[in-house]
Order: C-alpha cells, then sequence, then structure tokens
C-alpha cells in the first residue's frame, strides 16, 4: 500500500503544516545568518594568521545555506533545524519513509532555484494535494507533522511504515 491512497487522512499529517513550514523557515534563515556570520569571522581570523592566504576559503559561505539545509534532509530527523523545533519532518510521499540522498538533494537544489526567481513558485502550496511546494512535487517529498507520524507508527496503530503492511 503506498500512502498515496485514500485510507490515511492527510489533515492528520499535514494540517497546519504550511504555517509551520514558513515559520520554520524564518526559524532556519535566522540559524544560517548566524553560522555563516561565525564562519565569516573564524575565516577572517585563518586568512590574518596564514598572511592573507587563508582568505581565500571565504569562498565556501555561499554554500553555507545550501549544505545546511541538504545535511539537515540527510540527518535521523529529515528535516532542518527550524523545522525540528515546529515538529515537521520530510518524508517520501509514496511511503512516509525517510528521503534518499537524490531526493534530499533534488529537493534542496530545486528549492534554491526557486528561491532564486523570486520565490513567487512558493505558492504553489496554496492550491496543490497536502499543501506541497514545487520542490516537494518535483523531489517525490512531503512535509508532515511528527506527531502524526508517530501516531501512525505506534504499535497497534494500524500501519506500520518499516514493513508497508497492516498490523492486525
Amino acid at each position: 500500500m503506498s500512502y498515496a491512497g485514500p485510507y490515511l487522512d492527510d489533515d492528520s499529517l499535514v494540517g497546519g503544516a504550511l504555517l509551520r513550514r514558513f515559520l520554520g523557515w524564518m526559524i532556519d534563515v535566522v540559524l544560517i545568518v548566524v553560522l555563516v556570520w561565525v564562519m565569516w569571522w573564524i575565516l577572517v581570523l585563518f586568512g590574518m594568521l596564514t598572511f592573507g592566504l587563508g582568505f581565500g576559503a571565504l569562498a565556501i559561505l555561499p554554500f553555507v545555506p545550501f549544505c545546511y539545509h541538504l545535511l539537515s534532509l540527510l540527518g535521523s530527523a529529515s528535516a532542518t533545524p527550524g523545522q525540528q523545533m515546529l515538529g515537521l519532518t520530510v518524508r517520501r510521499n509514496f511511503d512516509l519513509g525517510p528521503p534518499t540522498g537524490l531526493q534530499a538533494l533534488v529537493f534542496t537544489v530545486v528549492f534554491y532555484l526557486t528561491l532564486a526567481t523570486s520565490g513567487l513558485l512558493l505558492i504553489i502550496a496554496l492550491f496543490t494535494t497536502r499543501h506541497r511546494t514545487l520542490h516537494d512535487l518535483v523531489s517525490g517529498l512531503v512535509v508532515v507533522r511528527v506527531r502524526a507520524m508517530e501516531a501512525l507508527t505506534a504499535p497497534g496503530a494500524g500501519w506500520n511504515i518499516g514493513g508497508g503492511t497492516f498490523a492486525p
């Protein structure tokens, strides 16, 4: 059975997730700014200690947000720290398993391409099933509430994500 079937209540999984996604993104922006600021100071100090030779390392700073998102999705929580704080996780749409490396990469690349084109394409989430954005649709992922996931995977809850079969 797949998640795409009608037997699951979509609202329990994605209800309120759109606002939480936005707030989680705002938290992530703050965390990324702090991370880049700290790294900038460390790399400037490194550049001064190496008499200018280390200043080239500052070129890694533009990649920090991309790595932040990609590595967060590949982590055990399958969510950025902002999403985790607001009780969200990123899962495969068809079976609610954690994202694969390729899915996480596609998700992150398309997300940043969407932001680079003014971010207006994010509005698509207002009109799609499960409030999925363009990067969700292209990568085959969905953002769901952690509590709903826990309820589905609890013993005797009726759905075993790991095995993909109904429990008695």
